[in-house]
């Protein structure tokens, strides 16, 4: 897969048209919580998910770098805990040495000054002065997978960010992903151009057509409407 093709498509696209083209593949929207934010705004990443679940040592992250390529992004699974940060400004540092396309974290990270400063994306619950204070034992498949809200991920997937959080794809159907975004992104341009020139949503839609479909048809769905005319608004 050419990540740098992916990524140059990206630029064009937000999550939002990756979350409705997998509806329209029927794949899972797996979006992280919407808590998790990212530490700048307009910060924005993509690349394969490279897991790590911390245990309270940053030993974890240094070693999934030594397997990292290029591009990856850090996932760091710490839970979700929020009375702990556990990425700072030097892994981020080592992160952006390393090649990485930046951070999400299911948990908190501090030195946010410097962060900002670095430049690297990083997305995450929030910050806390306070570092780890405990060191548990670290699982086994530490650097297998990662979970992130209600999703496990993996080095199957790709993480993509924006302002709007941060959406997981299975990397094996990202082209076919991209090019439905793509489409959604085109239909919505052009309705918002017209919108601009004057002609009204309502219209674009002929959502008159629809009120009357659905006085004959009760159980006929704006969804359903919208399919038929070939219309982005809701996937």
């Amino acid at each position: 897969m050419d990540y740098q093709e992916l990524q140059q498509r990206f630029d064009t696209l937000t999550t939002a048209h990756l979350a409705d083209a997998c509806i329209r593949a029927k794949i899972p929207v797996r979006c992280a919580p919407a808590h998790l934010r990212p530490v700048w705004p307009g910060s924005r990443l993509m690349g394969r998910v490279l897991p790590a679940r911390h245990a309270g040592s940053v030993d974890v992250f240094l070693e999934a770098f030594e397997e990292a390529t290029p591009g990856d992004v850090l996932v760091v699974d710490n839970d979700g805990r929020l009375d702990e940060a556990c990425v700072g400004d030097l892994v981020v540092l080592e992160a952006q040495a390393a090649g990485l396309a930046g951070i999400v974290i299911w948990g908190l990270h501090r030195d946010t000054a410097d962060i900002r400063a670095i430049g690297l994306p990083v997305f995450s619950l929030g910050a806390l002065p306070a570092g780890p204070q405990r060191l548990d034992a670290r699982p086994p498949d530490a650097l297998n997978s990662a979970t992130v809200g209600d999703w496990r991920v993996g080095r199957s997937d790709l993480s993509l960010g924006d302002d709007d959080g941060v959406l997981f794809v299975p990397a094996a159907r990202a082209g076919e992903l991209f090019t439905l975004a793509e489409t959604i992104c085109d239909t919505e341009r052009r309705q918002a151009e017209r919108v601009r020139s004057g002609v009204s949503l309502r219209g674009q839609l002929k959502f008159g057509d629809y009120l009357a479909r659905r006085g004959q048809v009760p159980s006929f769905t704006f969804r359903e409407h919208l399919r038929a005319g070939g219309a982005a608004i809701e996937e």
